[in-house]
């Protein structure tokens, strides 16, 4: 068999949403909705991978530059998107014979690789014109139905999002159409002029090919998946809670099998695109989103990190944010209520606790003390600090940016370091303490001697 064909239906998705953002580009684990089955179908090796959108075309600036983007003109259902896409496909000539084409749904993210190809080899070796993906669900409510003979051929799908699409014994069924279809190219192409309207919404329904094809001596076929989470859709945010929970426990479970500690993975949040390395623990309330990238050995204590790079070796947490930008070199210490920004920490330098660093270049074997603040902005624009090798700033030190502390350098406790201190320097910038005995006694406002507080 030929590599296949991959159209992704996602126009006109997300009414039921209660949003102005279109259904599919809400995010699942890090990335929109949408990208999951593109990514199936591009892991799964197929020649072209298409999405159908709307005519306002919002999904084009999520899709890599590999993916096609066709336009259904007219709301008229999952028909009139899938002869959009085939409309594409004719435009750049007709696909070789034999070519399958592979129909997803925007909407239906959790969709494998594995599984397009389980569905591929269902309908080769079958030798059919169609092939359906079909579940049984115990609360099929909201699905299309499959109808059967009673020598188990495929008749036809009914839909049933309104009353009238289907009678009372058809809703009884509780084997569903997934959304998932293998077509013969030159079949899809031939029955979509034919789809008619002749349901309660007025639409061309996708499924009605299979009744085309049977009515011309076609055969058709339906594969039955018996994991169910992987072809559950999304109408509602009540929908995507449920994926995302599964999705995020596939994510988990998938760092664990690599050697990850994960201590509780449902407390846990890791995106899709996250790598972490061997022997890494991560512990109960860590969040890690984005592009994140964790080394062999560290230590995660719940803590919320976001696009940032960790070596071999490193603690974080508890209670640290590591922002977009940050480089924690191996050996790294940043304990507990630590916020790091767009800066580079040196290998085995230590950032125990309550300390602000933004915009900084951190030198090795370095320990910034409690409540060490970089200050960044000057109220126009960021500037950079620079702190050595081996430097111990006091507790409460603020290094006013554009500023550097050089290698082996010390600051005071309580110091504001507004110019650099060179190397093997003490930075001190406080005034001197004063004394002023019996204070309490003069104080303004002091209370009667016996008084409660107020």
């Amino acid at each position: 068999m030929s590599a296949p064909i991959v159209v992704i239906l996602a126009a006109g998705q997300g009414t039921r949403m209660r949003s102005s953002r279109p259904k599919v580009l809400h995010d699942l684990c890090g990335v929109p909705m949408l990208m999951w089955p593109v990514r199936a179908a591009l892991a799964a090796g197929a020649q072209r991978v298409i999405v159908v959108d709307g005519p306002d075309r919002a999904l084009a600036a999520v899709l890599p530059d590999t993916v096609e983007l066709a336009v259904q003109e007219r709301p008229d259902g999952t028909g009139g998107a899938a002869a959009a896409a085939m409309a594409a496909i004719a435009g750049s000539g007709p696909p070789a014979a034999g070519t399958p084409v592979v129909i997803l749904s925007g909407d239906v993210p959790l969709v494998s690789a594995e599984t397009i190809a389980e569905l591929l080899r269902a309908h080769e070796s079958d030798g059919l014109a169609a092939t359906m993906a079909s579940t049984i669900l115990e609360d099929p409510s909201g699905y299309g139905r499959v109808v059967r003979a009673d020598d188990g051929r495929v008749l036809r799908v009914v839909e049933t999002k309104v009353e009238g699409d289907a009678t009372a014994a058809e809703r009884e069924i509780r084997e569903v159409n997934t959304g998932l279809f293998v077509f013969d190219a030159a079949a899809l192409a031939r029955a979509l002029p034919a789809l008619g309207a002749e349901n309660a919404q007025g639409e061309r329904y996708l499924p009605q090919v299979l009744d085309a094809l049977a009515a011309e001596g076609a055969q058709v076929g339906a594969h039955v998946l018996g994991e169910q989470a992987l072809v559950l859709g999304v109408n509602d945010r009540r929908d995507l809670a449920r994926v995302r929970e599964i999705a995020q426990l596939q994510i988990n479970e998938r760092h664990m099998a690599a050697g990850v500690g994960i201590v509780d993975p449902r407390a846990t949040v890791i995106d899709v695109d996250v790598e972490i390395g061997q022997d890494t623990a991560v512990e109960p309330f860590t969040t890690i989103h984005g592009r994140t990238v964790i080394g062999r050995d560290c230590t995660i204590r719940h803590s919320y990190l976001l696009d940032c790079v960790l070596e071999d070796g490193v603690s974080v947490g508890p209670f640290a944010y590591l922002r977009p930008g940050t480089v924690l070199r191996s050996g790294t210490k940043v304990g507990t209520f630590v916020e790091v920004k767009n800066s580079a920490i040196g290998p085995a330098a230590k950032v125990p606790h309550l300390s602000y660093i933004g915009d900084a270049d951190v030198g090795e074997g370095t320990n910034l003390g409690a409540a060490t603040i970089t200050a960044n902005y000057d109220g126009h624009a960021k500037h950079r600090t620079w702190v050595g090798a081996d430097v111990r700033t006091g507790v409460d030190t603020t290094l006013v940016a554009p500023v550097s502390v050089g290698d082996g350098a010390y600051t005071g406790a309580g110091s504001v370091i507004t110019d650099d201190v060179p190397d093997g320097a003490l930075g001190i910038a406080r005034e001197r303490q004063r004394t002023i005995e019996g204070y309490a006694e003069r104080a303004p406002g002091r209370r009667p001697e016996g008084s409660a507080p107020r």
